[in-house]
């Protein structure tokens, strides 16, 4: 959803010489938090991330102030607007365990069959997760984060509930599932242990509890598929490049399969025939296709060649079915294939729906989940038994006291940009501002993150938000974004940001004229997180007066601290995004919204945590003080900082507080 977050790395440690009264409301939340300009000190430098790196005190000093009750209910109301959507089915099809927000925070839930009431198996402050069922049905495998740290650990979890059982988790330290051997004796994880930018493999013998390594040669390595003893292994080099290895668990021997000469992105897992891999890549065209390898033949395209990507695809353990789902300008559209032949199947009949997706299916390959939604309608699961060729709905999706004809669908439509380039944005217009007479109805411009991410057609309780709150909400898919093939998506990598980061602007400047009403211009609003966080920032300064008010959620200030201070893990990985802090210095520099501080004349406020591994809490800090010791006429910020979440808040009493000082901080400024 976008929502804010707690953040990472911290400014200097030191304090300053005044501190803001405390807000009382949310729409009191910036004047508070603005002292005069004569009281600021010089801002400083930061280094590292997380809660080590900023004083208790600083993030005291700027705790969420209580929000209005009268905007914190609706916003709560909505939030629970949702569903637990898909889920693991075990073999005999008659339980399904799910993951369930309803408590607030993620956790693991047990239904023993179709619409039966749902049971709590896990609980307490800690995010848990489905991460695998083991083959024979006796263990779950779940991995728990706390605070939005992102560093998971994992644990077994018997069916019936009770306590967890630890298999691996250390601070600061990330463990992720991999797999489960096909007899449920061995666990298969990675970890960043040894090296915090790097991922070994290990195997856990749950007979004699016993692990050992499998793979430690340094690297971002990840399991993308197994069978038998040969293990699909994946490396990652870059943001959009990975290379395809593959792994012999018996005598560790390794090969290279794909990528090792081309900076591409690939998706593998072994076909139903001897020597077939299905390969999703861009790599053979401008857009991503599904495609079907085999030693000694030409290779086949399995996907249609239409200007759409094929965005994730998956193949049954039996080697069976083949599911697919194509990006049709952000509507998820469902395909089959079967796996011998690689004809398409007919895909089971769903209600009514804009996009679907699915097709996790049981080891024995007999039931298959398949997820659908729409702009009214929260996402459902419906259990398709191949056998009986029957679909059953486990849930039903919750709208309390909510008429889902009053929700409101997004049109899909373009803005152009000063080269002329039709840039595409989902549009949210509420009825009361659908008429187009008298004055025009405020606008946000939310900007997604990424930037290598996409706004997506189907349900959005943060758009129904600011739509029931009387905004516009526009939503683009700037260059850079996914969905529209490899140009778009490589248009702003490193220093070729600076050619398209206009699109920022040329959105503001396209609704002051194109929607205009009796002469009057629109006010207009900016929000985003992460990247979109970044967005905000510059289109704040650099873009000054391009828009009326701002809201930015854990974004990037300074592309140099950021690059240096995120977990390391990420940094080789957004360098080839964002760019090489030594042979892009220059435009990253340019790039960052730090550089151009004093230019924010309009009111801002920035969202941000103390947990935050990828945009450390530094990058807030250091803006805001950067911006208050510059003193400028209208240059109103404020700032808040979650103690308790990391990038995007997972709970849900911070996701109603951060909503509730965003709808407060644009009501008070632009309607």
């Amino acid at each position: 959803m976008g929502l804010i977050v707690a953040g990472g790395a911290a400014c200097a440690r030191t304090q300053p010489n005044a501190a803001p009264a405390p807000a009382t409301s949310a729409t009191s939340a910036t004047a508070a938090a603005t002292p005069a300009p004569e009281a600021v000190a010089a801002p400083a430098t930061y280094e590292g991330l997380g809660a080590d790196s900023v004083l208790a005190a600083r993030v005291a000093e700027f705790a969420p102030p209580p929000v209005d009750p009268a905007v914190a209910e609706p916003i709560s109301a909505m939030l629970d607007v949702a569903s637990a959507e898909g889920g693991v089915v075990t073999e005999d099809g008659k339980r399904m365990f799910f993951n369930w927000r309803i408590t607030g925070v993620s956790q693991v839930w047990r239904q023993d069959g179709p619409l039966a009431y749902p049971i709590q198996l896990t609980g307490g402050r800690g995010a848990t997760t489905i991460r695998a069922l083991s083959p024979d049905g006796s263990f779950l495998v779940v991995a728990r984060d706390f605070d939005g740290q992102e560093n998971p650990g994992l644990y077994l979890l018997a069916p019936t509930g009770g306590p967890m059982t630890k298999l691996f988790h250390k601070p600061g330290v990330q463990a992720f599932l991999d797999f489960v051997s096909d007899d449920g004796r061995y666990i298969y994880y990675r970890t960043n242990e040894a090296r915090r930018d790097a991922f070994a493999l290990h195997r856990f013998d749950r007979q004699t509890g016993a692990t050992d390594a499998v793979l430690t040669e340094p690297g971002l390595w990840a399991v993308q598929d197994y069978r038998g003893d040969e293990v699909l292994l994946e490396k990652t080099i870059g943001n959009t490049h990975n290379e395809i290895w593959r792994l012999n668990l018996r005598d560790k021997s390794m090969l290279p399969v794909l990528g090792q000469d081309a900076t591409s992105e690939w998706t593998v897992r072994f076909g139903a025939a001897a020597g077939q891999y299905l390969v999703l890549t861009d790599h053979e065209s401008e857009f991503t296709r599904l495609w079907a390898y085999h030693a000694g033949q030409p290779r086949r395209r399995l996907s249609p060649d239409v200007r759409f990507d094929v965005s994730s695809f998956s193949i049954d353990h039996l080697r069976k079915r083949v599911y697919y789902v194509t990006n049709e300008a952000g509507f998820s559209r469902l395909a089959m294939l079967d796996a011998a032949t690689l004809r398409p199947m007919r895909v089971p009949a769903l209600p009514a729906h804009e996009n679907a997706w699915g097709g996790g299916t049981t080891r024995n390959g007999r039931f298959s989940a398949f997820s659908y939604d729409g702009a009214r309608s929260p996402a459902a699961t419906v259990i398709h038994d191949w056998r009986t060729g029957k679909s059953v709905a486990w849930r039903t999706p919750s709208l309390p006291e909510v008429n889902a004809d009053a929700l409101v669908a997004p049109t899909l439509e373009s803005y152009p940009a000063r080269d002329g380039t039709p840039i595409p944005m989902f549009v949210y217009r509420p009825a009361t501002c659908a008429k187009g007479d008298g004055t025009p109805c405020p606008v946000v411009v939310h900007f997604h993150g990424g930037p290598e991410s996409q706004t997506r057609a189907g349900f959005s309780a943060f758009a129904q938000v600011f739509a029931r709150a009387g905004f516009i909400l526009v939503q683009p898919n700037v260059r850079g974004s996914t969905g529209y093939g490899k140009a778009w998506l490589d248009a702003d990598n490193g220093a070729r940001r600076l050619a398209v980061v206009t699109d920022i602007e040329d959105c503001a400047r396209y609704l002051r004229t194109a929607w205009r009403q009796g002469g009057v211009a629109p006010k207009l609003g900016v929000y985003g997180s992460s990247y979109g966080g970044f967005s905000t920032m510059f289109a704040m300064t650099y873009f000054a007066g391009s828009y009326d008010a701002g809201v930015a959620s854990v974004g990037i200030s300074n592309w140099q601290t950021f690059l240096k201070n995120t977990a390391p893990y990420r940094r080789a990985l957004r360098i080839s995004e964002y760019g090489d802090p030594v042979k892009d210095e220059v435009a990253l520099r340019e790039l960052s919204p730090i550089t151009h501080a004093t230019k924010l004349r309009a009111p801002l406020l920035l969202l941000q945590g103390v947990n935050d591994p990828r945009v450390p809490v530094g990058e807030a800090l250091q803006f805001y003080d950067a911006v208050r010791a510059a003193g400028q006429p209208g240059a109103e910020v404020a700032l808040i900082l979650f103690a308790d979440e990391g990038h995007g808040a997972g709970k849900k009493d911070n996701q109603v507080i951060s909503l509730a000082h965003t709808l407060a901080f644009f009501k008070r400024h632009l309607q």
